[in-house]
């Protein structure tokens, strides 16, 4: 996605003093089946300038195998278009030396609102059938905070979605409806195996929504 300049400056200053690398533009195709929206690009995102490239990206692949689509036929992004990072002293074993580590983190609330213009845009452009958050951050800037993965994921939401408000520091509702369907970021198998058949189920259901979608296109 080429995102316009100003946009991207404007965000740029919104979400200066944050401990933030990097830019990766979401990527995919225009009024697609799928967008399949993130949290932020990790380190090995921001390296390979793709989403979802690393061990996570894998295990989506092969969620999203489940739909029969693949990830050409669907658009990938994240809230926040740039690498979350915290900053720690650690010792090295070897050496005893302090060394400094800069983790990939989850992006802050406030990151996600500096963001906010550039996804709205996005949004906007890539116009998709269905919206699939994967992960609590994603799903609560789209939806609100009352919303909670562990509790609304394999759900289909047909609702008004989070947008900006016209001055910039809080959201309001949009005029339009989203069907939104949540389920656990990929990344939550690695910590939780148990996780693996909900993850499965959902992306079953997903399948599911857009092949009635299909049909019923069909017979308009």
């Amino acid at each position: 996605m080429k995102y316009p300049e100003e946009l991207v400056e404007r965000v740029k200053q919104r979400a200066a003093g944050y401990r933030l690398e990097g830019f990766l533009s979401g990527q995919g195709k225009i009024n697609p089946p799928l967008m399949i929206v993130g949290e932020a690009p990790g380190r090995k995102e921001i390296t390979a300038h793709i989403p979802f490239s690393g061990q996570s990206g894998q295990e989506l692949m092969k969620s999203l195998a489940i739909t029969g689509l693949t990830r050409d036929d669907v658009y990938i992004t994240s809230v926040v278009r740039s690498r979350p990072y915290s900053v720690k002293k650690v010792k090295n074993k070897k050496t005893g030396e302090i060394e400094t580590k800069t983790p990939n983190r989850t992006p802050t609330k406030k990151e996600v609102l500096a963001y906010a213009p550039l996804f709205d845009w996005e949004l906007e452009q890539v116009d998709p059938k269905v919206i699939v958050t994967v992960g609590n951050t994603s799903l609560q800037r789209i939806l609100g905070p009352k919303f909670n993965v562990g509790t609304h994921h394999g759900q289909v939401f047909r609702q008004p979605i989070q947008q900006l408000n016209a001055t910039g520091d809080g959201y309001i509702l949009s005029d339009r409806k989203y069907t939104v369907i949540s389920t656990f970021h990929p990344a939550a198998v690695f910590y939780n195996r148990k996780l693996a058949p909900e993850i499965e189920k959902d992306w079953h259901l997903i399948d599911q929504v857009l092949k009635k979608r299909q049909s019923a296109a069909n017979q308009d």
